[in-house]
């Protein structure tokens, strides 16, 4: 009887074990679905940066003198 009642707790503790472990792991493929999903999500929501423009100077404007004065409070440059 002693051997037939520890052969009954060791199956439970098994089963008890392997339950704990599936939920364990089911839980993990939840949350990692969920982390897939929203990170999918935002890479198909996100707006494409659109390509940088370099300013360059016009060539055909003639080139202003620089101006520089003095008015009493500190020298002004004028490009």
């Amino acid at each position: 009887m002693n051997t037939l009642r520890s052969l009954v707790w060791i199956s439970l503790g098994v089963v008890v074990a392997a339950l704990a472990a599936a939920m364990t792991l089911s839980l993990t493929m939840v949350a990692g679905l969920v982390m897939s999903l929203a990170l999918g999500w935002r890479m198909m929501s996100l707006k494409q940066k659109p390509m940088p423009l370099y300013a360059r100077a016009r060539k055909q404007q003639a080139r202003q003198p620089v101006r520089i004065w003095n008015d009493g409070n500190g020298t002004i440059i004028d490009m």
